[in-house]
């Protein structure tokens, strides 16, 4: 239900805004909103769990592992959960990263209509059914019930979270190259059923910098964390710079959970997340996802290439100078930088 005591404006998209781009994103079904005074773009269903994610109690246990999709998030969590956890291989191979921490707003892209769709398709399985029925079910349900520590996974922006957080528990939060960004989105945009799209990169590079794609707008979102990166509790983190030096990132995320690791441990860290073992990592490729059938079959693992500037082979010359403008524009006034573009 909704619950007129949310303190940010929704708004339901334009109508004929909104079926244009479920002609393209076949997941969504009735429409999307747009929340708050930067009008963070999300599926209507997200007006009815709004409340409920604001509201919901924050324990001082918690972790929170916060970006905008595709910006190394997976990697991030594993590594943070490692970590957090003093290392412990043993779980972390035994139980899905999907399981480690549940994903806060994702029963907001399980339109009613994918869910019949996806229980129908499981309809042979009890087990199957089960599962399917444990990761569309709303994360703060999913939390109520677990025991501390708790590991959470969100791609909302802090303005969307409970205004608590960053005063009771721990933040991490990820940020990347809004073109890489763009480039792994757009394939996992095509496999994972939830969203469904159907049109050519040129496209969804349009709905992504006009602020007409989940989750964005995208400066904004980073701009938020930014803006925290001096708070104790909040860790700032840049994908490119995990990729130039994984074991420098290690040793910052270990002081941020005041963790102290021999080299060793550090060099068997860095070897356990490496792209090449990673990609092989049954644990965090979201293989229940295509078990279910909401990640495609055919689909690439959900780890893809874990490069950067793969964009190139995405952009033409047009499309590289409009990228160079978004980012000028947006990052007009703030001191905010990627280290590798400037």
């Amino acid at each position: 239900m909704e619950n007129n005591n949310y303190p940010l404006k929704i708004r339901d998209v334009e109508p004929e805004l909104a079926e244009m781009r479920m002609k393209y994103f076949t997941g969504e079904h009735t429409g999307f909103v747009q929340v708050g005074p930067k009008g963070y773009f999300l599926p209507h269903r997200f007006k009815y769990e709004a409340f409920k994610i604001y509201t919901m109690e924050v324990r001082p246990t918690d972790v929170f592992v916060v970006s905008y999709p595709r910006s190394g998030t997976t990697w991030t969590q594993e590594l943070v959960w490692m970590v957090a956890n003093d290392l412990d291989y043993e779980t972390a191979n035994k139980i899905p990263l999907t399981e480690r921490y549940p994903f806060l707003e994702f029963s907001v892209y399980v339109h009613p209509v994918m869910k019949k769709r996806f229980q129908e398709e499981n309809s042979d399985c009890e087990r199957k059914l089960k599962l399917l029925d444990y990761v569309t079910q709303p994360g703060v349900d999913q939390l109520e019930k677990m025991p501390s520590p708790r590991f959470v996974k969100t791609h909302l922006p802090l303005s969307l979270l409970p205004p608590t957080l960053l005063e009771t528990a721990k933040v991490v939060y990820v940020a990347r190259d809004p073109r890489d960004v763009a480039v792994s989105f757009f394939h996992l945009s095509k496999s994972i059923r939830t969203q469904g799209y159907i049109g050519d990169f040129k496209t969804y590079w349009q709905f992504f910098i006009k602020d007409f794609h989940h989750w964005t707008p995208y400066f904004e979102h980073i701009k938020e964390a930014w803006e925290q990166r001096h708070n104790p509790n909040l860790l700032f983190l840049f994908y490119e710079e995990l990729l130039k030096d994984l074991c420098a990132a290690v040793e910052r995320v270990s002081k941020f959970f005041g963790k102290k690791f021999t080299e060793k441990q550090i060099a068997d860290l860095c070897e356990h997340l490496s792209i090449e073992n990673f990609k092989v990592n049954k644990s965090v490729n979201h293989d229940v996802m295509r078990e279910l059938g909401i990640l495609k079959a055919s689909a690439a693992t959900f780890i893809r290439k874990g490069k950067a500037g793969g964009w190139r082979d995405y952009f033409d010359d047009e499309m590289a100078a409009e990228a160079d403008k978004w980012i000028a524009n947006n990052l007009r006034d703030t001191d905010f930088r990627f280290p590798h573009m400037s």
